[in-house]
C-alpha cells in the first residue's frame, strides 16, 4: 500500500467540499453560520479572536459539534446548520471539517488562508481574553 503523506490527503479532501475566502465566510457568519475557531490558545492569545466565534479546541470538535453527542454545544442544533471551521493557514481545518463531513454535517467547510487570511483581509478581530 501506498502512502500518499499529509499534503496528498488535504489535496484530496478539499476535492470533496467547497472553501470559503474571508469574504464569504464574515457574510455567512452575518446569515447564521458558525465560525468554529480551533486554533490553539497560544495563538489566540497572540493574534486575538473573531468576534463571535465559537472557540472550540481541535481534540474537543467532533464532541461539542456532534448534533447528537452528549458533550455538544448548544449551536449543534442540528446535521444542517452551517459550519465554517478556522484554524491558523487553513490546513489543520481541512482535516477538521472532513471529520465534521463523517459525523454527517455535510455543510461544514473551512477558511482558506485561516485566521491569518481573515486577519489580512480586514475583517473583524478583538484580543484575546486576559
Amino acid at each position: 500500500m501506498a502512502v500518499s503523506g499529509i499534503d496528498a490527503l488535504v489535496d484530496r479532501l478539499r476535492t470533496t467540499y467547497t472553501r470559503v475566502d474571508p469574504a464569504q465566510a464574515h457574510a455567512e457568519s452575518l446569515a447564521g453560520a458558525l465560525l468554529v475557531d480551533i486554533r490553539y490558545q497560544a495563538l489566540r492569545e497572540r493574534d486575538g479572536l473573531i468576534p463571535g466565534a465559537l472557540v472550540v479546541e481541535r481534540n474537543e470538535l467532533e464532541w461539542r459539534l456532534d448534533p447528537e453527542g452528549s458533550h455538544r454545544l448548544p449551536e449543534a442544533v442540528d446535521h444542517d446548520v452551517r459550519i465554517i471551521v478556522i484554524c491558523n493557514e487553513g490546513y489543520a481545518s481541512t482535516l477538521a471539517a472532513a471529520s465534521l463531513h463523517a459525523l454527517s454535517l455535510p455543510h461544514a467547510t473551512d477558511l482558506t488562508g485561516g485566521f491569518q487570511a481573515w486577519k489580512s483581509a480586514g475583517l473583524p478581530t478583538i484580543p484575546a481574553p486576559s
